[in-house]
């Protein structure tokens, strides 16, 4: 039997819907990164991610221009 110690349990697939709503336009350098990074190029474009904490951490450096919606 293998350890579990050191391991994260896998949550049931959620996932997260992202739409950016604003311009990048005035972002500093690393929030434009972190924006692209997400997957995310033009006003209104729409990209679904897993629900991980990378992911929420990526969000909340961002918060404004983004709106986030949980998927089913």
């Amino acid at each position: 039997m293998e350890s579990r110690r050191g391991r994260r349990r896998r949550v049931a697939s959620k996932k997260l819907k992202l739409q950016l709503t604003r311009s990048l336009i005035g972002l500093s350098p690393k929030q434009e990164a972190t924006v692209r990074a997400l997957g995310l190029r033009h006003i209104n474009q729409v990209v679904v991610h897993e629900d991980t904490a990378t992911i929420r951490g990526m969000i909340a450096k961002v918060p404004h221009v983004l709106r986030v919606n949980h998927e089913a």
